[in-house]
């Protein structure tokens, strides 16, 4: 399928409901993960739109609905955390993705991060194709809640550019 025509913008307060419905919607089996407590979607303001090196953004598509998101944080000096990818399961397979995660990681060169990791669940096939599309590495894996969970990384120091522009 073509790309979607959407404008990736940052997240603004009255955004809140649809990001809270996306990440509810994206969850496997429709619980929270052990390892996680979902808080930052409560407060996006807090967790990601007022610290240093953080930042999160929305997809719209043309009438105006939220139909992805994408996170950054950063953890330590140099290093960025991509956190809650989605895109709404009426809007996958159209590039939304790709576009949310070529804007993050624009913001990471930006601010002069190094190394970007995330981690995502087996199960999740094509955000594993996305990753790989952009030469994120696979670094371990760890079994949490009875599901495997694999953590990668990406150095941005070394590679700019997705498979396909090579």
């Amino acid at each position: 399928m073509p790309a979607s025509p959407v404008h990736i913008r940052s997240y603004e307060p009255r955004d809140h409901e649809a990001v809270r419905h996306l990440y509810t919607d994206g969850l496997l089996g429709g619980t929270i993960a052990e390892n996680d407590t979902g808080f930052d979607i409560e407060d996006v303001e807090l967790a990601y739109m007022r610290t240093a090196g953080s930042h999160f953004w929305v997809a719209e598509n043309e009438e105006g609905a939220i139909v992805g998101m994408i996170g950054l944080q950063q953890l330590d000096a140099g290093v960025g955390e991509i956190r809650r990818l989605r895109v709404s399961t009426e809007h996958r397979r159209r590039g939304i993705g790709s576009q949310l995660l070529q804007r993050a990681l624009e913001f990471c060169r930006d601010e002069g991060l190094l190394k970007v990791t995330l981690d995502t669940y087996i199960e999740r096939e094509p955000a594993l194709k996305l990753f790989e599309k952009f030469n994120f590495r696979h670094d371990k894996t760890r079994e949490t809640g009875g599901k495997q969970l694999l953590f990668f990384y990406l150095d941005l120091y070394g590679s700019d550019r997705t498979k396909e522009e090579e």
